[in-house]
């Protein structure tokens, strides 16, 4: 069957017409991207999407939402849209929806993409082993957390987390620097303060202070092109820092979860993906002391699929809807 398939973050929301069948993702259509700033409502932005189409939208819908997932409201935490689920479907017209978190949808993507779809940045090469846990993570606007528990016969079950708010481990005097400039800001400093798209500014701000450089003040945007052109050194350093900072928490989180892999996901992820692999992403991934060989032991890869979260969010609606 179609569906709309929709992926909405902290600043932009997909929309692709998507099929099912025998709970999984047949095809994904090409995505159209809204700014979520430029849209009063995530049913204006529908409204907008279904104009670009130029098409009668399906009558089904798999949303992916960056932020919990609750019954009567949700409010996204990067994002001013509030979403009524009780009101959805007349909003819409349309007759079944399936609502997600955003990473619980990046879940769902790593269960049933193929082996192609990723690319090895660490630990042992090869496909992940078939069953077993696997941890999901990737930084965009915020640092999104899942995991997938697969069993036999291509079963899963995918949990949505917010373990990006867990608490930040700084491991050296640089990281110390850091958790002090953000403690003065926020108080407490979770790790999606500094393993997220807005975390290469206090990152670059941070390292001025310790090189006593002064810089103008700069948006994330600006620092991260200036990082990913190279046309900055201390952008560039910014750069170097985040790839350390992503691998720490990736490893905190494998310990936590016990993984037999890990994959690397989100909009920054997919950008990095030719970084990370030259970066310390992975000395720092294993460095958990005495936990150090265990980690060399786990698979992590990053996956290369343009659009996961529609992905997923389809194949969410083909789980939940399977016929």
């Amino acid at each position: 069957m179609e569906l709309v398939a929709v992926d909405i973050g902290g600043t932009h929301a997909r929309f692709a017409i998507a099929r099912v069948a025998g709970g999984r993702v047949v095809e994904l259509g090409e995505p159209i991207t809204q700014k979520t700033a430029d849209h009063g409502s995530f049913q204006l932005a529908w409204q907008a999407s279904a104009r670009a189409f130029g098409r009668a939208m399906p009558r089904a819908a798999a949303i992916a939402i960056a932020s919990p997932i609750d019954d009567d409201l949700i409010k996204l935490t990067n994002n001013p849209w509030v979403i009524r689920p009780p009101a959805i479907r007349d909003e819409l017209d349309i007759d079944r929806v399936t609502l997600v978190n955003d990473f619980g949808a990046i879940g769902h993507a790593v269960a049933q993409l193929p082996d192609d779809q990723f690319q090895h940045l660490c630990g042992p090469d090869g496909a992940f082993p078939a069953s077993g846990a696997l941890t999901i993570c990737g930084p965009g606007t915020g640092l999104g957390v899942a995991q997938v528990f697969r069993a036999d016969a291509g079963r899963y079950h995918v949990i949505a987390t917010e373990g990006g708010h867990a608490d930040f481990a700084p491991l050296d005097a640089i990281d110390d620097a850091l958790l002090m400039r953000l403690r003065g800001d926020h108080g407490r400093v979770s790790v999606e303060r500094v393993v997220s798209g807005p975390g290469i500014v206090p990152i670059y701000e941070t390292l001025a202070q310790l090189e006593g450089v002064a810089v103008p003040r700069r948006s994330d945007r600006d620092i991260w092109t200036l990082a990913l052109d190279g046309s900055d050194s201390l952008a560039c350093a910014a750069l170097d820092r985040f790839c350390l900072s992503l691998g720490a928490a990736a490893g905190d989180l494998a310990l936590a979860h016990g993984p037999t892999g890990v994959v690397i996901a989100g909009g920054l992820g997919y950008r990095l993906r030719d970084r990370l692999i030259g970066s310390g992403f992975a000395q720092r991934f294993v460095a958990k002391g005495r936990f150090s060989s265990l980690m060399a032991s786990i698979p992590v890869k990053l996956i290369t699929h343009p659009q996961p979260g529609l992905y997923g969010a389809a194949a969410a609606f083909a789980q939940e809807h399977d016929e």
